[in-house]
């Protein structure tokens, strides 16, 4: 009776193979072999479950979490620089505007303290600074920052420079590009109004959102007591409350407007073989040129602890007090800082643009190999 009580278990277990679920097998006394005692049964079904665990079960199935795309593992194997294109573009454009206005700012900083201190007449500083920026001289009002207030000096104010900078130009460049695809006609084109308004609008935007920060650091720039920005933050608040960080906010988009336009649009109408840095310091000495006079009256504006001068009212004080060369005070120093930074600054954004370009062609290419890659393993699988 052992016998077919195995010869049972057996094919009870070979069933199981071509089952989908495993049925549930119970022995008993009365249904299969009635003079086989109960501990027999349950030593033959252990042997059944054994004869089934041990063998092999042959599926052909496609996993449902089969990858249709390939991932970081294997494009870093093959294509690193299709990773790119993996990152979302507008964070692939902040981020390149944000890092390399960042860089071109504390590079310059000294050259920029200078061109402030300059355009106010030297603000509220003494002594030997106040006395050198008065007669006008860069090299001599860096020397004297340098014996005065030590290296330190030339990147005081910087750190709200930063933080101005990197919000403002990942949004002044994205703004741009945004602008320019809503401004294009039907087939593609962006006519040369339609850009010089894509790069006003971009300025005036990015200005707007970051002038806060840019009249803190015109304070502690040009106001020897100002230590910190939780400092100048509170003596303007003390001056004007919110408004005081306002001051020649209409100034400021007035003057960034036709700033940005150009400098935006002729780097872009630039031939192509002219190198990135070269284009971005032409296209920054053409607008700067034109555009400079109303930098100054901005600058005078947010000096002013009352907050009552206007546009109109600065632009007279100048002309009457120091002509029309007044309203190019500091141009040298801030065209030796503005310059390269606005070429580094405007090449590197281009450079990040084009690497995009790049990483999204060859994740095309590697998708394409990919997806080749599954057909043939399907088709030699039968399951094409």
């Amino acid at each position: 009776m052992r016998l077919d009580l195995d010869v049972a278990s057996h094919r009870i277990a070979a069933g199981s193979i071509q089952s989908a679920a495993p049925a549930a097998c119970r022995f008993t006394t009365a249904s299969y072999c009635p003079d086989v005692d109960q501990a027999e049964a349950v030593q033959s079904t252990a042997r059944s479950r054994s004869y089934r665990s041990s063998t092999p079960c042959f599926e052909l199935t496609v996993s449902r979490t089969e990858q249709k795309r390939p991932d970081v593992r294997y494009l870093l194997s093959k294509r690193p620089v299709a990773l790119l294109s993996l990152v979302p573009r507008p964070a692939v454009l902040f981020t390149a505007g944000a890092v390399s206005g960042a860089i071109g700012k504390t590079l310059t900083a000294p050259l920029d303290r200078v061109k402030l201190l300059l355009q106010t007449s030297g603000g509220l500083q003494k002594g030997a600074v106040k006395q050198a920026v008065r007669q006008g001289g860069v090299w001599q009002a860096l020397v004297a920052i340098g014996r005065t207030e030590g290296i330190k000096g030339y990147w005081k104010g910087n750190l709200p420079q930063i933080l101005r900078v990197v919000p403002y130009s990942a949004t002044q460049l994205y703004s741009y590009e945004v602008l320019k695809k809503r401004f294009q006609n039907e087939k593609g084109e962006l006519s040369l109004s339609a850009r010089l308004a894509a790069g006003g609008l971009a300025g005036m935007t990015a200005t707007l959102v970051t002038y806060p920060l840019d009249t803190l650091r015109l304070r502690i720039a040009v106001d020897p007591s100002m230590r910190s920005i939780r400092g100048a933050s509170a003596a303007l608040f003390r001056e004007g409350s919110y408004n005081a960080f306002f001051r020649g906010l209409t100034a400021s988009l007035i003057g960034i407007a036709p700033y940005m336009a150009l400098e935006l649009a002729s780097y872009d109408l630039m031939p192509s073989e002219v190198p990135g840095f070269a284009k971005g310091f032409t296209a920054a000495l053409f607008a700067t040129s034109l555009c400079y006079p109303l930098d100054t009256v901005r600058r005078q504006i947010q000096l002013q602890s009352a907050g009552a001068l206007g546009a109109r009212q600065a632009f007279r004080n100048i002309i009457q007090r120091d002509g029309v060369p007044g309203l190019y005070k500091g141009f040298l120093p801030n065209a030796l800082k503005n310059l390269p930074n606005k070429g580094i600054k405007l090449a590197t954004f281009d450079t990040a643009k084009d690497m995009l370009g790049r990483a999204n062609h060859a994740y095309d290419d590697e998708l394409v190999k990919w997806q080749r890659a599954l057909s043939i393993k399907h088709s030699s699988s039968g399951l094409t």
